[in-house]
């Protein structure tokens, strides 16, 4: 089911140009490795969510986790019902930052993911919490776009690729290891089973080694 327009809304780049741009500052939306490796300044951070979506491992990574004969799979967003839930961080990105941001996230983010912008909800109480942040998404369209696969399917590929940015198992222990830290009371329930698939094949390749 597609998401309801009033909860999300998309704007291409031009339009952020013209708009987020004229804010003092605007927020940048983590959902996968955004959560613990943000190599890019911000002054403030917000764990939250988006409504509309749900976080699966259906994107291929051929550089960062992976590499072109050997692409390893992360996480990117699908449409879904306006109830369902993504927890991550949102970072605020002060206006003076915002171009050289944008273009390192765009480099970082270049094997399928595109700028969308969405609303946002957090729990906390503080001052200049943002309404609305900006995500990156990879669709089904794109090149690199995997699509669904078993959980078992899915954790027989992480555990064997690795890119420039470490090794594929690495990033799902990681996200699961956040996930659990900044929203304990959410199963993610894709997450953490191919959490334990990947537990399950690193056990048994263990055993194999001893």
């Amino acid at each position: 089911m597609k998401p309801d327009k009033s909860e999300n809304s998309h704007i291409n780049d031009n339009e952020l140009s013209n708009d987020l741009k004229n804010h003092n500052m605007f927020w940048i939306f983590g959902y996968g490795s955004l959560i613990w490796k943000t190599n890019f300044p911000f002054i403030k951070k917000h764990p939250g969510y988006i409504k509309g979506y749900t976080r699966r491992f259906y994107q291929f990574s051929p550089d960062h986790r992976g590499t072109n004969d050997l692409p390893g799979r992360v996480v990117t967003l699908l449409p879904s019902t306006n109830e369902s839930r993504v927890w991550g961080i949102a970072y605020a990105i002060e206006n003076r930052d915002i171009d050289n941001v944008c273009a390192g996230l765009d480099l970082r983010e270049q094997a399928g993911y595109t700028k969308k912008v969405v609303q946002f909800h957090t729990k906390t109480n503080e001052n200049q919490v943002p309404s609305e942040v900006t995500v990156y998404i990879a669709d089904e369209n794109n090149e690199w776009f995997a699509g669904e696969a078993s959980i078992q399917q899915i954790a027989s590929r992480i555990a064997v690729c690795s890119g420039t940015s470490g090794s594929n198992p690495e990033y799902v222990h990681k996200l699961a290891a956040e996930m659990r830290r900044i929203a304990p009371e959410e199963d993610d329930k894709h997450l953490f089973e191919l959490e334990l698939a990947l537990k399950s094949i690193e056990n048994k390749k263990g055993k194999q080694i001893l």
